[in-house]
Parts: structure tokens; C-alpha cells; sequence
């Protein structure tokens, strides 16, 4: 086990979800890029509650949220830390990907757009997307 992992930057809150659940889906996006391992110990509810500005109530949300999912394990008296269930972790990646997506295709659905318009909408705009990443990494 490693020590203590520091957040790499801070979390940009919205207004789109509720905060333990957006600091929860930073957790797992770190999880999902490799920032965070298995067993990676995770800062405790108070400073994770100071370093974002957070009252303290809204981060232990947040970590029994993470908890249900199966994202983070606490014993008692220890630090919290990242699953060491590799299953776990690849059903919950598939879920949080999945989760957007469904949200679209329920809009392109809901005003009448077809299947293959959506893929083609997806196609050009993931061109478009790497095409300006590509840009904006030559700058």
C-alpha cells in the first residue's frame, strides 16, 4: 500500500449533479486512468472535507456512496482505500460510462433522431474532438 494519495487538482464543481456524487465520480475517474490503484489509501473525510472547501458532512456522503458502489473499502480505525476488486472496479467503469450515453441516446431518441444519424453525429464529433486535442497539443 502507498501512502496517502493528494488530490492532483482541485474539483470543479456545477451545478449538473450533487456534490458528494461529482466527488465521488472524480474518485472513479482516477481509478479509471491510473492515478489511483488498488489498495491507494484515500485522504480521510476531514482534510479531503478541507482541501475542497466541503463541509464535512457532504464528503462523508460521498465516501458511504463510494462504499455501496464497492469503489473504496474502511476497516475500522484505518484509512479508506481504493478496492483491490478488479471485477468490481470494471463493472463500475462500464456503469460510468455507460451512464451518459444512455442519457443521450434518451434525448436523440426522444426527438426522433435515428440510430445511424446518432452514430454518424458521434463519429464526426469524436473526429472533431481529436482533431482539435491534436491541435491544441502542437500549440
Amino acid at each position: 500500500m502507498r501512502g496517502v494519495v493528494k488530490l492532483s487538482k482541485k474539483i470543479k464543481f456545477n451545478n449538473n449533479a450533487p456534490i458528494y456524487i461529482q466527488i465521488s465520480n472524480y474518485f472513479l475517474a482516477k481509478v479509471f486512468v491510473g492515478e489511483l490503484k488498488p489498495d491507494d489509501k484515500i485522504p480521510s473525510r476531514r482534510e479531503l472535507g478541507a482541501e475542497l472547501g466541503v463541509n464535512l458532512n457532504t464528503v462523508q456522503k460521498s465516501y458511504v456512496y463510494m462504499e455501496d458502489i464497492g469503489l473504496i473499502k474502511t476497516e475500522k480505525n484505518r484509512q479508506s482505500t481504493i478496492t483491490d476488486d478488479l471485477v468490481k472496479i470494471q463493472s463500475l467503469k462500464n456503469d460510468f460510462l455507460k451512464e451518459p450515453l444512455y442519457e443521450f441516446i434518451k434525448i436523440m431518441k426522444s426527438i426522433n433522431i435515428s440510430k445511424e444519424k446518432v452514430i454518424e453525429l458521434i463519429e464526426e464529433s469524436y473526429d472533431k474532438v481529436f482533431e482539435e486535442e491534436e491541435e491544441n497539443d502542437k500549440s
